[in-house]
């Protein structure tokens, strides 16, 4: 085995070797600081002495060794922040936090509110530069945007009929001053979860509940019943109408009808007074006597009876 003594190790170390051992240690160095490797959900901030110069995107990249620095952002992931409760053990645990779910609704009733805001990075630069405690900020802009809106509503709209018009006006007011605060990010949804009176009135308020809901149905019963009975009323009505208008148009008519027949008869007495007179007299009898049976005629001094056994053509 050999043994090195100094002579053989200064012999080995000279001057050449010790700039070629300097030179491979700097090579690797630089080489280890210059490249960087994004994934496909990431982006890459560069910054130069600090001062941002470009995005880089997913692929083998290099930047300038000591003097560049690299921030790496995933722009993919959709990530979650948790309001009046927290999750542990993997979701298996639910803790509440009742500081942030408690709030005064616009009838100054006390509503304890859960909800959950998704979101996903939008702009890499802005989220890397332009605010310092990125997370507090969300988690204050989306507790003023929730309580403002539960603030405005009644405590049976927050927990029942409008939860659904509260998420959506939720999102556009954190979207809008997420921007204005240059956060870069887009959110995604706003959900409520458990929306609910604090635990000491629960079942008051189930009461209430339930007795709103009888209201809402018997309005409903009514409103029912009414669009049943009005519009059949309002038919019969028009149809009674309708059948008065028939009928005095029919009568109308047929009083012209009989002043036009009347003028006519008249027209023809005045030419003919005699003859006129002795036509509507015997019209007038076979009016009469026309559905008469057994007909006897008796003149007008009780003298004669003559009975016409064959008036009738029998």
């Amino acid at each position: 085995m050999e043994h090195f003594t100094p002579a053989k190790v200064s012999k080995h170390l000279n001057p050449r070797n010790i700039v070629l051992i300097v030179a491979a240690v700097v090579a690797i160095v630089l080489l280890v600081d210059s490249v960087f490797i994004v994934g496909q959900a990431e982006r890459a901030v560069i910054t130069r002495f600090g001062r941002y110069v470009g995005t880089r995107f997913p692929g083998l990249q290099f930047k300038l060794p000591f003097i560049e620095r690299n921030y790496i952002v995933n722009v993919s992931a959709v990530q979650v922040e948790h309001f009046g409760f927290r999750t542990t053990g993997g979701g298996a645990m639910r803790v509440r936090h009742l500081g942030e779910a408690t709030m005064l609704t616009g009838d100054l009733n006390i509503v304890e509110v859960e909800w959950i805001v998704q979101y996903r990075v939008a702009d890499a630069r802005a989220w890397t530069f332009n605010v310092m405690d990125r997370i507090q900020t969300i988690r204050d802009i989306s507790r003023s945007a929730v309580n403002e809106l539960v603030g405005d509503r009644m405590i049976m709209d927050v927990m029942v009929r409008e939860r659904s018009v509260i998420e959506s006006e939720a999102q556009t007011i954190m979207s809008e001053r997420f921007a204005m605060y240059g956060l870069g990010i887009e959110v995604i949804t706003v959900e409520l979860q458990n929306v609910g009176p604090p635990q000491g009135v629960q079942h008051a308020f189930e009461d209430v509940n339930i007795a709103q809901q009888d209201m809402e149905r018997l309005i409903n019963d009514g409103m029912r019943v009414f669009n049943e009975t009005i519009p059949r009323a309002r038919g019969e009505a028009e149809q009674i109408v309708l059948v008065a208008q028939g009928y005095a148009a029919e009568r109308v008519n047929r009083a012209l009808g009989d002043v036009a027949r009347f003028n006519a008869v008249l027209d023809e007495y005045l030419l003919a007074p005699a003859v006129t007179r002795r036509r509507l007299y015997y019209e007038t009898m076979e009016e009469i006597f026309m559905n008469m049976e057994g007909t006897v005629l008796v003149d007008h001094n009780l003298r004669n009876f003559l009975p016409l056994l064959n008036i009738d053509g029998q």
